[in-house]
């Protein structure tokens, strides 16, 4: 059963995250300053790590068990975050759903670019489902980033039939013009399909920033079922606010 009929306070954490750990003080200031206006606050794709770990990962990749802050504050509100999660022997670039108290649930990248400026496919380990699963406010699917770039990924989330789609982003601003952004219109477009495909409402997080050369456009925005942004935040600029949808 869908929930669009109540009323849900969504924060957008668009953040610059460093290439350290020091990035779980900063989130859990964020968390801590918003846990009593949100229901749910969602930050970026690895906004515990930052992009260009390389092989910064060996020392700086998470446990699950690191994160038990999180899980305490997820006791007050519902939160979404990226990081680097060490499986065993493996790297994987998470997507993280904290809830009441505990890791709700995880997605793992399916789709790592390994092209350009991108390299993580030298790094983690690909994961291989798109999921739905059960919140207080309805059925959930994640995904991270280059998954929503695939068409296969789109017919996946429209089997599971989510109410609200999240998106962990950390895209590189490229393709500069007179009109604006290239990559934003794109990635605009991209979600907006997705959402209308699913009757979902999807919730798109980039990070803004620069690491080594690539700066981070930002751009976070909320989109309704009918391909409508509803809301949105600005370019290259570090903002945390609230919206009720």
């Amino acid at each position: 059963m869908r929930k669009f009929a109540t009323k849900m306070r969504i924060t957008l954490a668009q953040t610059s995250p460093r290439l350290n750990r020091s990035n779980l003080e900063e989130v859990a200031s964020i968390i801590d300053a918003h846990k009593d206006d949100s229901d749910l606050i969602v930050f970026g794709e690895l906004s515990l790590n930052g992009y260009l770990l390389q092989d910064k990962l060996y020392e700086d990749a998470w446990e699950i068990d690191e994160l038990d802050l999180l899980k305490e504050l997820s006791l007050k509100t519902d939160i979404v975050i990226g990081a680097a999660i060490r499986d065993k022997e493996s790297f994987r670039n998470t997507a993280l759903y904290f809830s009441n108290g505990r890791l709700l649930s995880k997605h793992y990248k399916v789709h790592l670019p390994n092209y350009g400026m991108f390299e993580e496919a030298r790094y983690f380990k690909a994961g291989t489902l798109f999921e739905s699963f059960s919140t207080q406010f309805g059925k959930v699917s994640m995904v991270v980033c280059e998954d929503l770039w695939h068409k296969d990924v789109h017919e996946k989330l429209m089997a599971e039939n989510p109410d609200y789609i999240v998106a962990l982003v950390a895209s590189p601003a490229r393709g500069f013009s007179d009109r604006g952004l290239d990559i934003e219109d794109k990635w605009y477009e991209i979600i907006r399909t997705v959402a209308a495909e699913c009757r979902a409402k999807l919730i798109f997080v980039n990070r803004v920033g620069f690491e080594d050369g690539l700066g981070f456009w930002g751009g976070s925005c909320i989109v309704d079922e009918n391909a409508e942004i509803l809301h949105k935040l600005p370019r290259y600029k570090k903002e945390v606010k609230t919206f009720k949808i």
